[in-house]
């Protein structure tokens, strides 16, 4: 058993609140996820799961997109306007735009139904590892642009800018080696701990494209965070 993932820092083991509107579903959900070594709490709906997230926060939540009363998608924004609990995304939508609609809005991975438990677990058991705190990257700064890796701030011209966690970990990565050309699938193993075997690629264009929103002054026309056509990305200092 991975005791670094299945538990904190304090021994206790790691909460997933697993949120679905069919009960076989949250069943078999809780039961692989406990098997594991996981404390497993369920939620039939939205305004259950923001409920209880609100009264005693999981470690992560494995989130259907489909619910009554508050739906995934929605339930993920508010998540994410007060927090950074990392989310699975469960969902039976497998148009392209629907996932990137999921990742754009902060989830930190999906698995699309139908689906086998055991891979859920393992999506469960990478994004926690990735979502543990590692050694602070050194303060850089580059034209305006300061990226604290020992606070995890960043501001630009003065003025902070609000990251999710995976945004700092991608501009303090790319930022780290500035010039230098990094492809999708290099950033998800370097970065998201993954590989596009298991992790969709668009992720990165995704937070790429968040990052410019955030970081430059015309997105649509990059300065900091540009495109190598037909490879990848990478840092101009």
């Amino acid at each position: 058993m991975d005791l670094d993932v299945t538990t904190g820092l304090d021994g206790r083991r790691k909460q997933v609140l697993v949120v679905d509107d069919e009960t076989t579903v949250r069943e078999v959900v809780v039961a692989y996820l406990e098997r594991e070594g996981f404390r497993a709490t369920e939620a039939a709906d939205g305004q259950i799961a923001l409920d209880l997230i609100a009264s005693a926060p999981p470690d992560l939540v494995v989130l259907d997109v489909m619910l009554p009363k508050i739906d995934g998608f929605s339930l993920l924004s508010r998540l994410r306007r007060n927090g950074d609990i990392p989310v699975v995304l469960l969902t039976a939508r497998t148009e392209e735009s629907d996932r990137v609609l999921g990742l754009g809005l902060g989830a930190d991975d999906y698995v699309v139904k139908p689906f086998s438990p055991r891979e859920l677990v393992a999506r469960v058991r990478s994004v926690l590892r990735r979502a543990r705190p590692s050694a602070p990257s050194p303060r850089i700064e580059y034209e305006g642009l300061v990226v604290d890796g020992a606070t995890r701030e960043v501001t630009v011209k003065g003025a902070a800018v609000s990251l999710t966690p995976k945004e700092f970990d991608l501009l303090a990565f790319l930022a780290g080696s500035p010039r230098q050309v990094f492809s999708r699938g290099q950033l998800l193993e370097q970065v998201w701990d993954s590989s596009s075997e298991f992790q969709d690629p668009s992720t990165v264009t995704v937070h790429v494209r968040r990052l410019r929103q955030k970081i430059e002054d015309d997105p649509d026309d990059p300065r900091r965070i540009t495109t190598v056509w037909g490879v990848g990305y990478r840092f101009e200092p």
